[in-house]
């Protein structure tokens, strides 16, 4: 098992990500740049969010697979996220982009312990899942401005 803050991630948990990481990537919509991504969000409450890539001939309009999965999760009332997985084409472990890395640190919050660390952990897939990379939100962001700091 790999310990992530106080809660614990199994492995069959990781396998499953795995499996529909994969799958949500094959559904990435990316005419123009040709390069797929999945990412799948597993909740507190055990539930599994999917999300890929949406590409726009209007570019700015296209929306990342992590945003995806976050909006979906979100309109579904689910917020308290366990673990998120992201996969690309990528042959090596790619992370978030900026935007995304901001967006996943707006709903970490559950994750934040002792008012600091944003727990929050991500497991970075390469092309085929056969390699992974685990880090925390606040590892990918740290000093991060979060909501909490509107109200002190």
């Amino acid at each position: 098992m790999t310990e992530t803050s106080s809660e614990l991630v199994t492995e069959k948990e990781i396998e499953e990500l795995k499996i529909r990481v994969l799958k949500a990537k094959e559904f990435a919509y990316c005419p123009y740049s040709k390069f797929h991504v999945g990412c799948t969000i597993l909740t507190k409450n055990g539930k599994y969010f999917n999300g890929c890539n949406v590409e726009n001939a209007s570019y700015p309009a296209g929306i990342c697979a992590e945003r995806t999965a976050i909006t979906k999760a979100i309109s579904e009332g689910e917020k308290d996220f366990k673990i998120i997985a992201v996969i690309t084409d990528s042959i090596k472990c790619s992370s978030p982009c900026g935007i995304c890395r901001q967006v996943i640190r707006e709903f970490a919050g559950s994750n934040i312990h002792n008012g600091k660390s944003l727990q929050l952990p991500i497991i970075m897939f390469n092309n085929d899942a056969s390699e992974k990379i685990i880090k925390t939100i606040d590892e990918l962001l740290p000093n991060s401005f979060g909501p909490e700091d509107l109200f002190n």
